[in-house]
């Protein structure tokens, strides 16, 4: 009998609560009894709130891994958008079920593989992926509408303070005041304005009453605080509009840096111009006086903070734990006699930080310590730079000998260019009815995969010219770039010395018993006066076999300083 898997999707919360995959299943398991398919039940795939302009859903995934590794003669969805919004994410997965030997079939949609039947399936998903954009439009549409006319539909939750009423039939969405929560608001405003306490201390104020936040939490976090403190609505103007969604790649942290970890799209939300905000009028909870107080003592304590005018850190935002991957930063203790000593402190071994304590148990460093040791360290590189001229040497040998590299390109320019005119007639042929489906399913991937090959290949010939390029510009400047360094290294001051350890080390991982200096080299471009200028391009982590990557994983004699860590 021939088997069939079923899988079924709604996107929204609202579709979820009132239980329409529900009906989806219903008439699925149906069409599967009415054609006499074999469904098991573990089988059944439903994806409730998931979005179907991705193809990250957990549902989805299980069914991809079960048409991968077992024989599936059958995948029945309801319709073509409910597979996917996007026509490119049906075409890829009508494609990958294809390879494994898996047909898709839709109960409102084309059941064959004809070309018109293909032909239909295409035109709904595009009709499909048009709609959603329609519908996002006028959402956002819509709620700015609302927004505008004084709504407080449009804001969804309430902040600590108030209870979100959802509108009735006789009146809209209203802001309720919670007089116990109210109190507490209106003394956070007071303690912050008027008693001058800090958000630490409102903090642990909060944390020490009981009270849960917001989202239910005995633990008070600063950051909440902060953006109580920041919220206009206690103040009786809530705000509509405040971030925007921009389509650049988000920042990440040191620690997801050191880890490998990337972004799954390239979005991130940004503050919006408050000027440009949506202002809701709400019960106010405290005066605009008030609120304006809070609002230019934050601004103050950005202004005219400590960390703006103490001596800057040689290390700033150059260390890091080697346990946990937070970074270091600069605290001072002082002693009986009034001495203040500075130490380096993990992030994760704070226990204020965190709601189970602290993350780490890497101890303080002395920062004159390390200070002396990274320094010592470069300085005696800069007096003796063999190790940097022998790395040199020996990727100009290589990039010098690298000549047939041009027509290495060439031949493979030629290539991919021959790969993509046959994936175009091929293209053609189906369209013109020459080539059946099957046939086109049989020889696309291959030829895919060939042109992603030939792209590889490509891509890292460029790369190698370009290194090429830059080895033979650094070579030229190297001796008087470390003749700067040397004359200076002795009476430079720790701004001086700051821009010298940037130059040439790109962190430093602070261990229990030792640390790690991984360095990087500068290229620098010359101008038409000869007069330098530093560039932010930097080499460094190229190849494993590169002895000035100082790394956990790459012993090299010398390479790990001794820290007394206190």
């Amino acid at each position: 009998m021939t088997s069939v898997a079923i899988y079924a999707r709604v996107s929204s919360a609202r579709q979820k609560k009132d239980q329409t995959i529900g009906s989806q299943t219903a008439a699925l398991r149906a069409h599967a009894a009415g054609r006499h398919l074999e469904l098991p039940e573990e089988w059944v795939f439903e994806d409730e709130g998931h979005s179907g302009a991705t193809l990250v859903r957990p549902a989805l995934e299980r069914l991809r891994d079960l048409v991968a590794q077992v024989g599936v003669d059958v995948v029945l969805c309801y319709a073509p958008d409910r597979l996917a919004r996007k026509f490119a994410y049906q075409a890829l997965l009508i494609e990958e079920f294809a390879r494994a030997g898996t047909r898709v079939e839709f109960v409102r949609g084309p059941r064959g593989d004809t070309p018109e039947d293909q032909l239909m399936v295409q035109f709904q998903g595009m009709f499909a992926e048009y709609e959603k954009a329609q519908l996002m439009e006028r959402y956002r549409r819509g709620k700015t509408y609302r927004a505008r006319s004084g709504s407080v539909n449009v804001l969804g939750g309430a902040p600590f303070g108030y209870r979100y009423l959802r509108k009735t039939p006789e009146c809209g969405a209203t802001y309720e005041i919670v007089e116990s929560e109210a109190a507490l608001v209106v003394e956070l405003f007071r303690r912050y304005t008027d008693d001058a306490a800090s958000i630490a201390d409102l903090t642990r104020w909060l944390t020490s009453s009981n009270t849960p936040t917001r989202t239910g939490k005995t633990r008070w976090d600063r950051s909440v605080v902060w953006g109580m403190l920041r919220n206009p609505s206690y103040a009786g103007q809530a705000a509509f509009g405040k971030t925007q969604t921009l389509h650049e790649a988000p920042g990440l942290n040191r620690r997801a840096r050191l880890e490998g970890r990337t972004t799954p799209r390239a979005v991130k939300a940004a503050d919006r111009p408050r000027e440009e905000w949506i202002t809701i009028p709400v019960p106010a909870l405290i005066t605009p006086a008030t609120f304006e107080r809070a609002a230019q003592r934050l601004a103050d304590n950005k202004r005219f903070a400590s960390r703006n005018s103490k001596v800057p850190s040689l290390l700033q935002g150059l260390s890091a734990c080697v346990s946990c991957g937070y970074g270091y930063y600069r605290t001072s203790t002082t002693t009986s006699s009034g001495k203040k000593i500075y130490y380096y402190r993990c992030l994760g071994s704070d226990d204020y930080r965190y709601e189970g304590g602290r993350v780490c148990t890497n101890k303080p460093v002395r920062a004159d310590y390390l200070d002396t040791v990274v320094w010592d360290h470069i300085i005696a590189m800069i007096a003796d730079p063999h190790l940097i001229r022998s790395e040199i040497d020996k990727r100009l040998e290589r990039a010098r000998s690298s000549d047939p590299a041009t027509r290495q390109r060439s031949r493979l320019e030629l290539a991919l260019a021959k790969a993509t005119t046959a994936i175009t007639r091929m293209i053609e042929a189906f369209q013109e009815q020459l080539v059946t489906i099957d046939e086109l399913r049989a020889r696309m991937p291959g030829l895919r995969a060939r042109e992603t090959n030939l792209r590889s290949q490509l891509d890292a010939l460029e790369a190698q010219l370009a290194d090429r390029d830059a080895y033979l510009k650094l070579a030229d400047d190297l001796e008087g770039f470390l003749t700067q360094l040397r004359d200076n290294a002795d009476t430079a001051e720790i701004p001086e010395r700051q821009r010298v350890l940037r130059l040439l080390v790109k962190d430093i991982l602070v261990g229990p018993e030792k640390i790690t200096i991984r360095h990087r080299i500068p290229v620098r471009e010359r101008t038409a006066d000869d007069q330098h200028q530093d560039q932010d391009t930097t080499e460094g982590d190229s190849c494993p076999s590169y002895p000035l990557r100082w790394g956990r994983d790459l012993p090299v004699d010398g390479e790990h300083c001794p820290v007394r860590t206190r």
